[in-house]
């Protein structure tokens, strides 16, 4: 599982059919300190996230795992909003205080 921030929407009218009705985000990377990696990954919302929100999300195999990717040609999803991201101790993000 990886940290993201959301930073953009992507839209396809043309599509494999499995795909239809998946919302695309486009999340920058982010490193355990909450940081800007300066990647990017376009994943499926299975959970309802919006901009600027920070997210956990999963990438291969893992990805086709959730009840809405399941059996679909997926190779990334957004399957948790962040509410607290503590690192020895310290808490280096707080939706509340951050978001």
């Amino acid at each position: 599982m990886l940290l993201g921030r959301v930073v953009g929407t992507l839209v396809a009218t043309h599509k494999e059919p499995s795909l239809e009705g998946l919302k695309f985000l486009v999340l920058s990377h982010l490193d355990m300190e909450g940081k800007e990696t300066g990647g990017y990954r376009v994943a499926v919302d299975a959970i309802g996230a919006g901009m600027g929100e920070v997210v956990l999300y999963a990438t291969g195999s893992s990805a086709r795992q959730t009840t809405v990717t399941d059996k679909r040609p997926c190779d990334g999803v957004i399957m948790a909003i962040v509410d607290a991201l503590e690192v020895g101790g310290e808490l280096k993000y707080d939706k509340a205080r951050d978001g």
